[in-house]
């Protein structure tokens, strides 16, 4: 191995010995992710928060990781290719930049995964819904719509302050919401 590392020139060598530790690193890391040990810990610094103003870490030992990795594995791949050593330095590193905003994206994607997309009666006000049971007029009683709720349908017990009843099959608008219960009124 040394008789490898001998011959090369400087530059190489040390895009070579960033290249190998940090790629055992990574590799010991995504193993240990995927065993479940450590592995969550940039997950948890978005807890409570929603995945839109999550706060990264910019400078973190996992980020650190993906530059050098992006940095190293460019230096070594192209050198041969890029014959302006300068060149080659700066597009390493604008690779290594790369694979960091590369990282949040992927992150950014997996917390999507863990939105909270619970059923809310919040959500109804100001949507359309169809009457599948007939409602009583002034709110003398109480009917059923069918909505559809972030790709959801939801059969909900619904009233109206209207004098005359809605008929099953009319199209709603929410107007309210009274404990549980949906205040509509015909379109």
């Amino acid at each position: 191995m040394t008789e490898f590392f001998e011959g090369l020139d400087p530059l190489l060598k040390t895009y070579w010995y960033i290249a190998l530790p940090t790629s055992i690193f990574f590799l010991l890391q995504t193993i240990m992710t995927f065993m479940g040990v450590g592995g969550d810990a940039e997950l948890d610094i978005v807890e409570g928060h929603d995945s839109g103003d999550a706060p990264f870490e910019l400078f973190s030992l996992r980020n650190l990781i993906n530059f050098l990795l992006g940095f190293s594995w460019t230096g070594i791949s192209l050198y041969n290719t890029i014959e302006n050593k300068t060149f080659l330095i700066i597009l390493s590193v604008v690779i290594g930049v790369i694979f960091i905003g590369l990282f949040f994206f992927i992150i950014k994607q997996i917390l999507k995964l863990g939105e909270d997309n619970s059923f809310k009666f919040e959500q109804t006000i100001n949507q359309t819904a169809t009457v599948y049971l007939t409602i009583p007029e002034s709110k003398s009683g109480v009917g059923k719509v069918q909505i559809s709720v972030k790709g959801s349908v939801h059969e909900l017990q619904a009233m109206t302050e209207s004098v005359e009843k809605i008929p099953t099959g009319s199209v709603v608008k929410i107007s309210a919401v009274e404990n549980s219960i949906l205040i509509v009124e015909k379109l």
